[in-house]
């Protein structure tokens, strides 16, 4: 037996349809049925044929099908002209020996209702230099097939309506009447009205009002494309070979009147197709998923094209399709649909596109980056994707979690972790430059990370998201980071739910909820409250005691320099308060606000140098004590010493710092020294400038320490029958030891305790406040401390000063005396 497949296509006879009567009104509802005359045991289908092709017609917006074997209604709720053309119902027979299809077609002619846009012509006529003005009133409507009868009414106007011939204008029909307006009454308001009647007498309007400049208004200068506008009007031009208009308002509070700035609405018309083509994917002429598929890859082909959607009103247009798609669409299960989703979402992000982001914000008072964002993790959420995909601007990682297990996405770098997620899976997106574009309103605060959404296929009570930035630029020290989140509520960013893992972990943040992410740095490094107040009352304190101490030292020195020991521990005094006082008084000149880059990079060096001869003064006391502790017999003359301490107190000190300065590029900000605090730079354990000083300050006072407990053991040890000179010699050493003790201290401890606040960062709490608090009290009252103990403390000291002043007062009373006895004898 041969078995014989017949394919036979389009059988009419069987299947009628019927229509509602041609033409059909606009906006108007039809229900259009098709009927078999028996039972084919098969649901029909739906098409309609426009441009030379049929396309499934489906339940939609627009669109209900009610079906079964034997009847099918069509109802269209909204007849326009997408809706008109050739309708085909088939009931499709099949079987595996053949393939009948029982056929109806008919067609819909719609009476269309046009979209006006009206003008006149002088946009503003002048009645500066005549009395009566010739208008004509314009109304533009796209080309169709459809015969309008066009009539023109008028408001306000005395003389009669001339219509002329209409022209076709760059793919429009404009249609004119001429009158002429009077200039003699400022009262009325002219008005011109053009209605527009189709087939089936409806008729649609638009309204004109001829906006007259009367003699002594005020009104801007023709500018370029712009005609004479009269003032606190705006005046409106139609994109050239684009879809919008142009505006541009004369200014009415100025004098003369001002020219605004132009606004345009001009969008790229193969923008403009795609975004009429998202909002038509839903309406029932196709299926959603092809018809979102075929808008996904138009929109990526447009925006492939970074000149095509330059400006603001073309990237909001473009955004419009990401909005409306998203409001759609309940699922994106095709690959190829989500690379051209990803692609020109990407291709809207690119860094040439920076400033068409700024502009208007649409009607929900939102800018265009949150609706981007809004409608891209909506989009993201809907679609299947199963591996991670890789785009110029945008990253996402898909990750599925096992029971008890955490999930890891990493995008650009950024890696989160989330808990909490069981068998579900966890879509991870990163966006580049979009963190420039979403709002800050918050001062204090800028975006330091690329911004990072994270949704999962489920929704959770409870997740804790563990998400590690790559900072885009590095944290100054002692500037607090700010874990946020996007709050779709307030339109800003929030940190509610998320928390900083401190300066240890300097991009490292932890939520609670899933969001889009971001991590925000400080415009300005953490304030120590009443710091100012304490450095400079506590270096002022400090600058007057050193001089004080120097005044001291000038007025005894005579009395007490008896020794060479004592000559030592004098002139090292002298030189440690003079150069804690040039620092001093630099410090003081560095605190200055707004000081100069020549000025600040000056009292570094000074400062620098001051106190790392301060330093190397203390180096010189120790070594020199030692010394004679160990070589008793081997004594060192005053020359010798004081050049052996010039050289050790101040050349040794240059050349560190020469040598720091050459090696920072010169002493260059930012390598040599900060702009922000005048001082040396601190980077990260040995590295930067301030380990130049730190370190030999370390080795000083670790050598002074070492020295003291020598010279102590050798004084212990000697013997107790020496001659007077020996005992002297032994009495001035333990006042220097003295000296040298309780200065390592002071000094020492402070920069050991500077040491800490260069190691511990402001923002890791109460400890950084302790000790920059301590480290602030020690260094701006060291003069003060240098004055009550090595100057004020020294019992030769005040012993000589008190015999000083002594003399002095004797001297004033004998003085006095001499005086009384002069004028006693002169009565």
């Amino acid at each position: 037996m041969v078995s014989i497949l017949m394919n036979l296509s389009f059988l009419s006879g069987v299947v009628s349809l019927s229509m509602p009567e041609n033409p059909v009104s606009y906006n108007s509802q039809h229900n259009l049925m098709c009927t078999s005359k028996t039972d084919l045991d098969t649901l029909p289908v739906w098409q309609l044929k426009k441009d030379d092709k049929f396309h499934g017609i489906t339940n939609g917006t627009e669109s209900v099908v009610v079906s079964n074997t034997r009847q099918s209604t069509l109802t269209i709720k909204n007849v326009s002209e997408i809706w008109e053309g050739e309708y085909k119902c088939t009931f499709l027979q099949k079987s595996e020996s053949y393939t009948i299809a029982h056929t109806a077609s008919a067609v819909m002619d719609v009476a269309l209702l046009p979209i006006i846009s009206n003008t006149t012509d002088p946009g503003f006529p002048s009645c500066q230099e005549r009395d009566l003005q010739t208008v004509t009133g314009k109304c533009a409507i796209k080309k169709s097939y459809e015969n309008y009868t066009v009539t023109w009414t008028k408001h306000d106007i005395e003389a009669s309506v001339t219509p002329k011939p209409y022209e076709s204008i760059d793919g429009e029909l404009v249609y004119m009447a001429e009158t002429v307006v009077s200039c003699s009454s400022s009262s009325k308001k002219p008005q011109l009205t053009c209605t527009f009647t189709n087939r089936r007498n409806q008729n649609r309007s638009a309204s004109v009002c001829i906006n007259i400049i009367y003699a002594g208004e005020k009104y801007c200068e023709p500018e370029g494309d712009w005609e004479v506008t009269k003032a606190g009007f705006t005046a409106v031009l139609h994109c050239e070979n684009e879809d919008g208009q142009r505006r541009r308002e004369c200014n009415n509070n100025t004098t003369p009147a001002k020219w605004e700035e132009e606004e345009s609405d001009c969008v790229n018309r193969n923008v403009s197709r795609v975004l009429q083509s998202a909002n038509m994917v839903d309406i029932g002429l196709g299926s959603l998923d092809e018809n979102a598929a075929q808008v996904f890859s138009r929109l990526e082909i447009v925006t492939n094209k970074t000149d095509s959607i330059r400006g603001f009103a073309n990237m909001e247009a473009s955004v419009r399709v990401l909005s409306t798609l998203s409001q759609k669409l309940t699922r994106i299960n095709n690959d190829s649909t989500v690379n051209n989703l990803l692609d020109s979402s990407s291709n809207l992000l690119e860094e040439s596109l920076e400033n068409s982001w700024t502009g208007k914000t649409n009607k929900e008072n939102l800018s265009l980056a949150e609706t981007y964002l809004s409608s891209f993790e909506q989009l993201i959420e809907v679609t299947n994707v199963t591996n991670n995909k890789t785009k110029t601007n945008i990253e996402v990682s898909v990750c599925r979690s096992e029971q008890g297990s955490e999930c890891n996405n990493k995008v650009f770098n950024v890696t989160v972790k989330l808990a909490g997620s069981d068998n579900s899976t966890v879509k991870t997106a990163g966006f580049k430059q979009l963190d420039k574009y979403l709002p800050n309103r918050d001062e204090e605060f800028k975006p330091n990370s690329i911004v990072v959404s994270t949704t999962t296929e489920k929704k959770l009570d409870s997740v804790k998201v563990e998400i590690k930035f790559e900072l885009l630029s590095p944290r100054p020290r002692n500037v607090k980071m700010q874990c946020v989140s996007w709050d779709n509520v307030s339109g800003q960013w929030s940190s509610y739910g998320c928390q900083w893992k401190g300066a240890s972990d300097e991009g490292g943040c932890v939520c609670t909820h899933l969001s889009s992410f971001a991590i925000l740095m400080s415009k300005y490094p953490v304030e120590i409250p009443g710091m100012d107040v304490i450095t400079k009352v506590g270096l002022s304190v400090s600058v007057v005691s050193l001089v004080i101490s120097l005044v001291i030292e000038m007025i005894v020195w005579s009395a007490v320099v008896k020794t060479n020991t004592l000559y030592l521990r004098h002139i090292a005094h002298i030189n440690i308060s003079l150069c804690l006082l040039v620092g001093n008084c630099c410090f003081l000149a560095s605190s200055k606000p707004n000081l100069s880059d020549i000025w600040c990079k000056t009292t570094v060096v000074l400062k620098h140098f001051c106190y790392l001869s301060m330093f190397f003064w203390m180096l010189c006391l120790s070594t020199t004590l030692l010394h004679q502790a160990i070589f008793m017999f081997h004594n060192v003359s005053k020359k010798n010493y004081l050049k052996f301490s010039l050289i050790l107190g101040y050349a040794c000190p240059l050349l560190i710092v020469t040598i720091t300065f050459l090696t920072n590029s010169a002493g260059a900000e930012g390598s040599y020294y900060s702009i922000d605090t005048c001082w040396l730079i601190y980077t990260k354990p040995l590295q930067g400038s301030i380990h130049t000083f730190l370190i030999p300050v370390g080795i000083i006072v670790f050598v002074n320490v070492f020295s003291m407990l020598v010279v102590i053991m050798k004084l212990l040890d000697h013997p107790k029958n020496a001659g007077t000179s020996h005992e002297k010699e032994k009495a001035a050493a333990k006042t220097v030891i003295r000296t040298v003790i309780l200065l390592t201290p002071i000094f020492g401890v402070t920069w050991i305790v500077g040491f800490g606040v260069m190691l511990i960062d402001l923002t890791s709490g109460v400890m950084a406040l302790v000790i920059n608090y301590a480290f602030t009290l020690l260094n701006a009252f060291q003069g003060l401390f240098i004055l009550l103990t090595t100057c004020l403390g020294d019992k030769q000291t005040r012993e000589a000063l008190l015999s000083h002043l002594k003399k002095n007062r004797a001297s004033a009373s004998i003085s006095d005396s001499t005086t009384k006895l002069d004028s006693t004898m002169k009565k």
